[in-house]
């Protein structure tokens, strides 16, 4: 239900202003992922891969517009999918571990996992410590420094290639004051630029050991070249060592 709750607040100004820039940096991000398939798990309201150009985008996730499954078995072939977006999946879900692991393996070599997150080093991060026991969404989410999840997926084989953090404004109700101190915007993306509201994660799995094979016959060509005869002036012919 805390998703749902999360889906709904984003409609609202402070949500709004959140939303729109991991849209403008999601947009900047996933449009230079290519391959066949993607898919974007959670917050089905909002088409978060709409600048990615693969031909198959699926929807899935609890209340998925495409297909509803668990984020903890996903419907998906092990090594099927070249993108996977997880829109604050890891703050609201009891087993982020278990998802993580569950994207990795649906993911090819050198498929791309995308994660935006709430990042607790903010002034929205103490707001959070601020609320109330069953404060409702986003508070009542499980903040997650973007350095805890860079190790994480570390550890399960990726290698992050970008992360970006925005939203330097304090968690204020109202459009005209978040407008008013925009000028966070601004400085913070200068001057603590890891202190933003939000945060988006680009990682690519990586798999130990690959290497190109080449064909045989280049060493069997090769190796018939060093051993190919050579004619003497007497007539004769010796092999080449």
């Amino acid at each position: 239900m805390s998703i749902l709750r999360l889906e709904e607040w984003l409609q609202t100004p402070q949500g709004r202003y959140l939303l729109d820039w991991e849209q403008d940096g999601l947009d900047r991000l996933v449009a230079d992922i290519f391959g066949y398939h993607a898919v974007q798990l959670g917050l089905s309201g909002f088409d978060l891969l709409r600048a990615n150009r693969m031909p198959r985008r699926i929807d899935c996730g609890p209340q998925g517009r495409d297909l509803r499954c668990s984020e903890y078995e996903l419907p998906f072939a092990t090594g099927s999918l070249d993108l996977v977006l997880l829109p604050h999946v890891l703050e609201f879900s009891a087993h982020p571990h278990r998802v993580l692991r569950e994207v990795e393996r649906v993911l090819v070599p050198e498929g791309s996992v995308v994660i935006s997150g709430f990042n607790p080093l903010s002034l929205w991060g103490l707001r959070r410590l601020m609320a109330r026991r069953g404060a409702e969404a986003p508070w009542s989410g499980h903040y997650r420094s973007a350095m805890r999840i860079r190790d994480w997926l570390n550890l399960l084989g990726f290698e992050i290639q970008e992360s970006r953090f925005g939203c330097y404004a304090p968690p204020l109700r109202t459009p005209q004051w978040l407008e008013r101190w925009g000028c966070l915007d601004r400085a913070g993306s200068r001057w603590w630029p890891v202190l933003g509201a939000g945060y988006l994660l680009h990682g690519v799995k990586r798999v130990q050991g690959m290497r190109l094979i080449t064909p045989h016959w280049r060493g069997r060509k090769a190796a018939a070249k060093r051993l190919s005869p050579v004619a003497q002036r007497d007539g004769s012919t010796r092999n080449m060592q």
